[in-house]
């Protein structure tokens, strides 16, 4: 992750720097105002749409490219360079759902309206993405030039291996990418395409789809006569036979005619100034109980993998059909040092809501873990209100960070006091920071649990925090058990992700699914293999590959929540309108990668390598290049010779540059930085004693000037000393003028001596 506090003072001082800018005589066109001090926050500063920023270093060379001010020359440079957010003059934005998963392109065009038409600066595009988001490229159109992104296998040795800096390409925060590109020669229109995927909400039977649309008012182009287009298209695609009702558009858009299975809504116009609102739509898949089907489809030419595709999913019904299950639950909960602070009071907060949510006839326990073990009570408690909050006041007491982290004991523990009675649902939440050597011994004994004779072998439902604790042990350990992962990389979302995880493992309507018919196939393989519960909170939407001819109607049987058993006759249909590998690769590439983390196979690496590069999806085994095309003017002689340059001919050619970015997984872990306890998100390079003396020097009078260090800051600073200070001011430079005169004589003593 990028220095967020430092992008805040980069855009701060860029809005300051903005103001040098001259619009001409227009006094309805003034430079940006910057937010007053009840309106600033950090939050403020951050993208909430697409931007695009000029990353100046030399705040000379700000200027209106078309109106020069003639402004006095700023000497000094800024550090870290200043973000100058840029003027956008058009945006487009097409957002495609299918079942859980969102695609969405924004096309934007911006100018470079702050440099000097002979100067030039780097411009970073930051890309604000929804819901679990994941960036799969960006294009650039420059006038000479073009950019684009891929993905590399981590051990290509044909690509450059030099390094970029780390704002080149990273995430800002765990959904707002950024991308640097070099120098842009002042007032060039830059033409942006970017594509991410994300994942749709779901509650009460209903999908919201919500895209980050929110635009500054200071990207907005000066001038009344500059054109400024916007265009928003939505299209929505659950398959045949699924009826979609819109509920609810935070934009004015129309519904255009259902077409091959898909609906749609439309909306285009010139407007004064840039959305203010995200784009949020919010619709409904009719349906008077539960229902799903199975899509069916041949593999492309160009895929790795030339098995057949299926999807599968299953929605849950009407509100009077979900009972849920009662049942048992241990709250794992990490208390080692790193929790100290917002993590540690975040999750006290959210355990509190879960318990205070638990039905009388649920059982409970809780146990805090460091390096050792916390236990509220020596056996499953009944959630009665008394019990409750006691566990209330106990969490008060007991929740305090310290100490190092072991997870196998607590684990021990949980799965030990769990009963084998199967008329409830035994549920474990594993929720941690930290990383442990012995995790793959941990998925080995969590295994040899689940394969016990049990009617219900229990859920484990884990929740990672932040970067250091291994999100795959962890996506591991949900897979292997039917229970859920999921993650907080930025501790800011913590409390409202562990409360969704919390509701969805307390509304768990059927249990056990399996599928009857599937013994036909050959090299069968289904994402995930062990199929997860279905809650009221969600749909069970699964994938894979098979050989052979698949069966019509796919059976599906489960048990309810008064443990009778249901079943179900899911139909299947050929579909070409929903792209179903497309759709779910990004699961597959998850799932696949925990299984090779627990499994150390380097096949499978590899594997997950070549999905990754072929679907433009992040993993840990590829890394992001930046592809640079420019058109280059080459002299082709003839072949004949002759002194004429006339027999000479002039062609372009387009010359290939590509540049690794910086890692962008997650990583599997860091055993340092647990052992160290140090915080989710606060672990940073330490600067070298001689580079901090650098900065503070080279930043002094700057941070006194206010960033420039021009004639007229000069005198204002001068004028603001008190006498003391001016008199010491006076004493140094006098002492550095005599310095400079010593120098002198001795350069002519010495010359005189020769």
């Amino acid at each position: 992750m990028a220095d967020q506090e430092e992008f805040v003072k980069s855009v701060e001082d860029g809005l300051r720097l903005s103001k040098r800018i001259y619009f001409g005589k227009d006094r309805a066109v003034a430079p940006p105002k910057q937010m007053t001090a009840m309106e600033k926050t950090a939050e403020s500063y951050f993208p909430t749409s697409p931007m695009m920023y000029a990353v100046i270093e030399n705040p000379a060379f700000v200027d209106n490219p078309d109106i020069p001010s003639y402004q006095p020359h700023v000497h000094g440079r800024c550090d870290p360079p200043a973000l100058i957010p840029l003027q956008m003059n058009g945006v487009s934005i097409a957002a495609d759902c299918y079942f859980d998963t969102a695609f969405i392109t924004v096309t934007g065009s911006w100018r470079l309206h702050c440099v000097m038409s002979c100067r030039s600066c780097d411009c970073r595009i930051a890309v604000p993405m929804g819901e679990q988001g994941s960036i799969l490229g960006v294009e650039i159109e420059l006038p000479r030039k073009s950019y684009s992104t891929k993905l590399v296998a981590e051990d290509d040795e044909k690509e450059n291996k030099k390094l970029v800096k780390i704002e080149d390409g990273c995430f800002l925060k765990p959904h707002i990418f950024t991308l640097t590109i070099p120098e842009i020669d002042g007032g060039t229109y830059i033409s942006v395409t970017i594509r991410w995927s994300q994942k749709l909400l779901y509650r009460d039977d209903q999908f919201t789809l919500s895209i980050p649309y929110s635009f500054p008012v200071y990207v907005t182009p000066v001038g009344k006569k500059i054109s400024k287009k916007e265009k928003i298209q939505f299209n929505v695609n659950c398959g045949p036979r699924a009826e979609v009702s819109c509920k609810a558009i935070s934009h004015p858009l129309k519904e255009l005619d259902d077409e091959d299975e898909k609906l749609g809504w439309f909306y285009e116009a010139d407007v004064l100034n840039w959305s203010s609102s995200d784009v949020v739509i919010t619709y409904k898949i009719s349906s008077p109980n539960y229902h799903g089907s199975v899509l069916l489809q041949s593999p492309q030419q160009h895929d790795t993998d030339q098995r057949r595709m299926f999807s599968c999913y299953l929605f849950p019904g009407a509100l009077e059909c979900r009972k849920v299950f009662r049942k048992e639950v241990i709250f794992v909960v990490d208390i080692s040092g790193s929790m100290k602070g917002k993590p540690i009071d975040d999750t006290k907060q959210a355990l509190s809501v879960a318990l205070s949510n638990l039905d009388s006839q649920d059982l409970f326990n809780i146990i805090a873990f460091n390096n050792e073990e916390y236990l509220f009570s020596s056996s499953l408690e009944v959630a009665t209100k008394e019990a409750i909050d006691n566990a209330i006041q106990w969490i008060d007491m007991n929740f305090i960070a310290g100490g190092s982290t072991n997870i196998l004991n607590p684990m021990k523990q949980a799965i030990g006091m769990l009963s084998n009675a199967g008329e409830s649902m035994p549920i474990i939440f594993l929720v941690t920071d930290g990383a442990v050597e012995d995790e793959r011994q941990i998925c080995e004994f969590v295994k040899s649990h689940l394969t016990q004779n049990r009617t219900m072998c229990p859920r484990l439902y884990t929740f990672g925090i932040g970067l250091f604790c291994n999100h795959y042990f962890l996506r591991t350990l949900a897979t292997m058990s039917r229970g859920h992962y999921d993650a907080a990389i930025d501790v800011e979302s913590l409390q409202v992700r562990l409360e969704r995880l919390f509701s969805r493992a307390s509304s768990i309507i059927l249990a056990n699914i399996a599928f009857e018919n599937l013994d036909g196939l050959e090299d069968l393989e289904v994402y995930p293999s062990q199929i997860p519960d279905l809650s009221s909170e969600g749909p069970v939407v699964l994938s894979g590959r098979y050989q052979g001819v698949f069966p019509e109607v796919l059976k599906a049987k489960g048990i309810l929540a008064d443990m009778s058993n249901f079943s179900v006759e899911l139909k299947g249909f050929k579909s070409k309108a929903i792209p179903i590998h497309k759709a779910r690769v990004k699961q597959q590439i998850e799932i696949l990668t925990a299984q090779a983390w627990f499994t150390q196979n380097k096949d499978l690496e590899q594997k997950i390598a070549k999905m990754s590069i072929q679907d433009t999806v992040i993993s840990e085994y590829t890394r992001m290049a930046l592809v640079e095309t420019e058109k280059v003017k080459v002299i082709k002689p003839t072949t004949k010779r002759k002194v004429h340059s006339d027999d000479e001919k002039i062609e372009e050619r387009l010359v290939h540059k590509t540049i690794l970015l910086h890692y962008l997984g997650f990583g599997f872990g860091n055993l340092t930085a647990t052992i160290e306890n140090i915080p989710p998100g606060a672990i940073k390079i330490e600067d070298e004693a001689a580079e901090i003396i650098a900065k503070a020097t080279s930043n002094c009078f700057g941070k006194l000037c206010g960033l420039c260090c021009c004639c007229s800051c000069c005198i204002r600073t001068c004028s603001n000393m008190n006498h003391q200070c001016a008199i010491a001011l006076t004493q140094c430079l006098g002492a550095l003028g005599c310095l400079g005169c010593f120098t002198c004589c001795q350069y002519c003593c010495f010359e005189d001596y020769k």
